[in-house]
């Protein structure tokens, strides 16, 4: 969002923030999403610079191609040692 509609949201009484703020998140909270999601877009990015389909991520990993979408998403059906066991799996 640019500084001036923020600016003029602020004035007008609106209260701007992140997801995270709307839903009441700790700092704790944050940074675990946060490397959450580091983690996920690593996982993808090494994938697909050894040039592998999710599908053989999936092989590597003896999951799905559809698990293999939801770890680089880091859906929140994905655990944590999930996604570290798909960056190591990717190399």
């Amino acid at each position: 969002m640019d500084a001036t509609k923020r600016k003029a949201l602020e004035a007008a009484g609106w209260k701007v923030g992140d997801a995270a703020d709307f839903l009441e998140m700790s700092d704790e909270e944050r940074q675990l999403l946060d490397a959450r999601v580091k983690l996920a877009l690593a996982i993808r990015q090494q994938r697909e610079s050894r040039q592998l389909s999710q599908k053989e991520l999936g092989a590597r990993l003896k999951t799905s191609q559809p698990r293999v979408a939801k770890i680089e998403r880091a859906a929140a059906d994905v655990s944590l040692d999930q996604l570290v066991r798909a960056f190591t799996a990717v190399g």
